[in-house]
């Protein structure tokens, strides 16, 4: 008969082999992931999507746990070419997630290799995308104009190719042919953009003078306008300050004259009421154009019949 020591061993064997035979049947799914069981390497059943505790034939199948949630693909910023062969930088990101862990599993075995794939597709569809398409279209997404002022807003989009694409439809067209070369995959891409887009350092400094021109001659542009604009405004102010001039001219004489007709009509009253006062009004005119005719230096022949010349010799 076994000995009592020999019978807690025993048990205490049992006991452990029952926990390693339990531990390997059971697995538990968490809300983020999904399951593929293999047995001997090869997928056994449906996926297992559900979250709890699951179980397993243990020792002889494997539970291979999958991300259920969203994924990120950060590509590495390559040097492409454009339609026009502009080298830029490109550098380029995704989301994608599992939509078939079996077809998955069978594929790309793991997300490692799943992330190697994506950068093959996903580059290569942004290579020839980028190289299909020019540079406006690349960095542009419409037509529409700059936010300055209208005139300016206008010449600036008059000096910029009119695009057809456009950089969001690039990035939709780069989503769609990746979608359909990895739709056998057991993934999809739900997003794709581009991060980032830089020229290439040796044509850098050249496209940063080439606009530094274009806006010089737009500024040039506006100078000469500006210019122009100015020598019309101001032969119009002459203008105006002529016709101004003239006019205010023209009412002066024509209220020196009113006053002139009222001073003769009054003096012509005072002469038919007393020559005297008519007398006076000759000798005043006299006295005043001898003032303002003659100085010391001035030499003058008066006829005799003249009334200055009575006035003067009065004087005597």
């Amino acid at each position: 008969m076994m000995n009592k020591r020999s019978k807690l061993t025993l048990i205490t064997a049992l006991v452990i082999a029952g926990i390693v035979v339990l531990t390997q049947s059971i697995y538990i799914v968490d809300e983020t992931q999904q399951v593929v069981i293999t047995q001997f390497g090869r997928p056994i059943g449906d996926a297992v999507t559900e979250p709890g505790l699951k179980f397993k034939t243990p020792f002889v199948q494997e539970a291979n746990f999958f991300e259920k949630r969203y994924m990120e693909w950060d590509g590495d910023p390559n040097q492409i070419p454009t339609k026009e062969k502009k080298f830029i930088f490109v550098d380029s990101y995704a989301r994608w997630h599992i939509t078939d862990p079996l077809q998955f599993y069978k594929r790309l075995t793991d997300e490692r290799g799943a992330q190697s794939r994506l950068d093959d597709i996903i580059d290569g569809e942004t290579r020839d995308q980028v190289a299909s398409h020019s540079l406006e279209e690349v960095v542009r997404n419409t037509n529409r104009q700059a936010d300055t002022t209208a005139k300016i807003s206008i010449m600036i989009e008059d000096s910029l190719a009119q695009i057809e694409v456009g950089r969001k439809r690039i990035q939709n067209i780069i989503q769609e042919k990746a979608n359909e070369e990895t739709k056998d995959l057991g993934i999809e891409i739900l997003d794709f953009r581009f991060k980032r887009i830089n020229y290439v350092e040796d044509v850098r400094q050249r496209v940063y003078d080439r606009m530094k021109s274009e806006r010089i001659r737009i500024a040039d542009k506006f100078r000469s306008e500006g210019e122009g604009e100015a020598s019309r405004i101001n032969g119009e102010k002459e203008r105006e300050l002529s016709q101004i001039q003239s006019a205010a001219y023209k009412e002066a004489e024509t209220i020196k004259g009113k006053a002139d007709a009222e001073a003769t009509r009054i003096y012509a009253e005072a002469y038919n009421k007393s020559s005297r006062s008519v007398e006076l009004y000759s000798f005043v005119k006299s006295m005043e154009t001898f003032v303002n005719t003659f100085d010391t230096s001035t030499t003058v022949i008066l006829s005799t019949d003249s009334d200055l010349y009575k006035y003067l010799k009065s004087m005597e």
